[in-house]
């Protein structure tokens, strides 16, 4: 049958279940930086930019909703208890990644809070790659430079997540995202409390590290129940190397209004400020011969002219000739910070239309904008004739959307859900010039109202999303879903303004400009699951789908995305743009999950096994021949990957849980020619860059009395950091421990706790984070950053 005729089949079949229960209900009363634009050397600033060869509740009447609270099927699910074992203010992301086989999470932070060097994966799925969502509000990619979402870290503060599922599968039908591959996170914030009151934190710790936690609730305010919270956090901490600091605020306020004992409408504002200075990225060398401490070189301003001077004009300074090379001198530069200010608001109604049909409407608004600096040293500032130039990127990004979903219990047996997503998204990136004085260099944190525009990037995408699912409950421990979601996004934009012509005296090179517009479509995107719980403590289950995920955007001075960073100025980006067109297909997979799980009182314990057929792999990278490479972007043919993880949680003794862990993942390349050196060569049979092999993770939890101790480790194998796997990110131990100590009532304090945390306790020195494109060869981009040494943190709560 054609899929179009399926799909009207489909919405006959929903417009007849909505009708009948109508009539039921009548008769019976949900870099390190991309803005420092790519570098070259002084003979080939007039034809490319140094392009490298790369890859890239509870007064309410009714409960609308209902689910399982613990894992289920090939879903995993972090609570607020799991949560609270970790030094306060830790990103979710990396909890999850510290408790969930399967998944791996690196930082240059303790707190994991760095937005350019955080680095996710699931199952060998990056953050940008995976369906995120929080409270049914699509948040997009959580990668750095999210121009379609949100990250976690700023979008809700980690006090008020209630919880966090991870589906390892196939991911979420009903999960709104035009990024899935893989599987989706959905976060779950905590409502009102019914009672009047309040909480607060206070955080010290390494290198100046301080965070403030409070949240007010006001209770049920009037017989309709309305209720509602604010909660502000300030986080700050000096960085553990280098000049500067990272500070973050957010503020976020939610109001539940029930409305008799129909459902309730649910209104939140969310607001985050992010001023971060960075660490440097690092080549593998750099970090080995230079160590652990290398960073930006500010504030040695004259040093960092000096290196500038190398970079432009060749060489390397006398002491680090055999050491590092001329690429790497240009790899360091004196700054680079980025400021993110981001305000979400959403109102949601939860209803009971009928007695069968449920109904969930979200209309949200999200407005995002910043500051994106660093210092490019392969710039001059005219006046002065300083060879750096402080090179800003002040993002605008607009979101409007809504989303409908529909729960109709048909029968006794079926569970229908259904539902539609549309969102509009506008963004504006300028990149603008700052000249850097003879003694003094432009701030790289403020006074940006006097610069000179280089270009302009503009787009406009259109996302729309439709899906259909029935849970058939064969016995009453045995179901089967069946659905398919529909998924359309256009974008239409690229380079508005480009100024290279004017700009001879500032040095600019080739700025790649190119627009035009890309349609990712498929109407059929099929999801099966089966679940058996048996013998009360058994459960089977297995799952397939097929994922789809629409093209990337991003400015031009990126890569790894359909208009950023292509051709050279002999070959157009424009050209390049236009032949890609016509041959680009979306990235697809078919994910498979086969998996046991066991739960006693005494053991609890699982096991997957995951196979990935990944086709349509785009990737940027250096193509052309020898005499006229250009960076393009285009499929780099088809990937395989074979997974498993076992994990197993042992409980001998009241207060006493201990978790071991191993995962085994192998994805490797198939039928991958790569364009290189001015010819091709074949990847088959390497592994995938960035995602390690094996992973062991362990994790022990002891609570006595009013105390309670958690300690956790976790191994991970090296990662191939190249496509020909000639290089790799050595292996690493990390471990944490935590501390909690609950004094119960003290006077009007209903609960007063005291904690002490140390993360990397044992003072590993590894790579952590990684942003940016992978070489095809050799240790060639500095896009390794280092993780923080150990760190010491107290904390002081209490609950009124």
């Amino acid at each position: 049958m054609p899929r179009a005729s399926r799909l009207l089949l489909s919405g006959v079949a929903l417009a007849g279940l909505i009708a009948g229960s109508a009539s039921a209900a009548i008769q019976n009363p949900r870099h390190h930086h991309a803005t420092t634009t790519k570098k070259v050397s002084p003979q080939s600033k007039t034809t490319a930019s140094r392009p490298k060869p790369s890859v890239q509740s509870g007064s309410e009447a009714v409960t609308v909703r209902a689910h399982r609270s613990g894992p289920h099927s090939a879903v995993e699910v972090i609570n607020r208890q799991t949560l609270d074992h970790f030094v306060a203010g830790t990103s979710p992301m990396q909890v999850l990644a510290l408790t969930t086989p399967g998944a791996n999470f690196a930082s240059d932070d303790a707190f994991g809070l760095d937005t350019v060097a955080n680095t996710l994966y699931v199952r060998g799925f990056n953050q940008t790659q995976l369906g995120v969502s929080l409270d049914g509000i699509p948040m997009g990619g959580q990668g750095f430079h999210n121009w379609n979402g949100l990250g976690v870290d700023q979008m809700e503060i980690q006090e008020n997540i209630e919880s966090l599922t991870m589906s390892q599968g196939a991911g979420a039908l009903d999960t709104p995202s035009a990024q899935t591959l893989g599987g989706a996170i959905t976060f779950t914030s905590s409502d009102p409390e019914n009672k009047a009151g309040g909480r607060i934190s206070q955080l010290f710790g390494s290198n100046h590290g301080f965070r403030t936690f409070a949240r007010a609730d006001s209770g049920v305010l009037n017989a309709s129940g309305t209720k509602f919270y604010a909660a502000y956090a300030r986080t700050a901490q000096d960085l553990w190397k280098g000049y500067g600091d990272q500070q973050e605020q957010q503020a976020n306020f939610k109001l539940v209004q029930p409305v008799g004992d129909r459902g309730k409408i649910t209104a939140i504002f969310d607001y985050s400020n992010f001023e971060q200075y960075n660490y440097l990225s690092l080549t593998k060398n750099m970090w080995q011969k230079m160590g652990r401490n290398t960073t930006y070189l500010k504030p040695n301003y004259e040093l960092a002219k000096e290196y500038a001077t190398y970079a432009q004009n060749g060489g390397v300074p006398s002491n680090l000739e055999g050491i590092l090379s001329n690429d790497e001198i240009g790899d360091y530069a004196y700054d680079g910070t980025q400021t993110q200010r981001n305000y979400m608001s959403a109102i949601t109604g939860d209803f009971k239309l009928f007695p069968n049909v449920d109904s969930r409407t979200i209309a949200y608004a999200h407005v995002s904008n910043g500051d994106y600096s660093a210092t490019n040293p392969f710039l001059t500032s005219p006046t002065s004739q300083v060879p750096m130039v402080m090179e800003t990127g002040h993002p605008d990004v607009r979101r409007l959307g809504f989303v409908q979903n529909f729960d109709i219990q048909a029968g006794h047996h079926n569970d229908i859900k259904t539902g539609i997503w549309y969102e509009n998204d506008r963004f504006n990136y300028p990149m603008e010039m700052y000249e850097d004085g003879v003694d003094k260099p432009h701030s790289s944190i403020s006074n940006f109202k006097n610069g000179t525009k280089w270009w302009e990037d503009s787009f406009n995408t259109n996302t729309f999303q439709f899906y259909l699912q029935d849970t058939y409950h064969i016995l009453p421990e045995m179901t089967v879903t069946a659905g398919f979601r529909s998924l359309l996004q256009t974008t239409h934009g690229g380079t508005s303004i480009d100024n290279s012509s004017t700009l001879s005296d500032w040095g600019v090179y080739y700025s790649h400009p190119a627009s035009g517009s890309l349609t990712a479509a498929n109407a059929f995107l099929p999801h099966f699951n089966f679940d058996y719980h048996f013998l009360n403590q058994h459960e089977v289950y297995f799952d397939i789908a097929e994922n789809m995920r629409a093209y990337d955007y991003g400015a031009q001075s990126g890569s790894g995305n359909a208009w950023g960073g292509l051709g050279n100025s002999n070959n157009s980006a424009q050209s390049v743009f236009n032949a890609n067109q016509k041959t680009l297909r979306p990235e697809r997979t078919w994910n498979y999950v086969v998996g046991y799980r066991f739960n006693s009182h005494f053991f609890s314990g699982s096991a997957d096994f995951y196979h990935t057929d990944y086709y349509n792999r785009l990737a940027g990278i250096t193509s052309g021949s020898t005499g006229n490479t250009y960076s393009a972007f285009m499929n780099v043919g088809h990937e395989t990957m074979n997974g498993a993880d076992v994990a197993g949680t042992i409980r001998p003794f009241s207060g006493l849980a201990i978790t071991n862990s191993f995962s085994w993942n192998n994805a490797t390349y198939e039928n991958s020619r790569l364009p290189y050196n001015g010819s091709y060569i074949s990847i088959k049979g390497n592994h995938q860059v960035y995602y390690p092999k094996f992973m062991y993770k362990a994790n022990v939890t002891y609570t006595w009395k009013r105390a309670t101790f958690n300690f956790n480790t976790t191994y991970t194998s090296a990662r191939y950091m190249t496509y020909t796997n000639d290089e790799k990110i050595p292996a690493y131990w990390t471990s944490n421990l935590t501390a909690t100590y609950d004094f119960g009532k003290i006077g009007f304090v209903q609960n007063f706790q005291t904690s002490f945390g140390v993360t990397n306790l044992f003072n590993q020195d590894y790579i952590g984070g990684v942003y940016g494109a992978a070489s095809v060869s050799g240790d060639d981009n500095a896009n390794l950053f280092v993780a923080a040494p150990r760190q010491f943190f107290g904390t002081v709560s209490a609950k009124f």
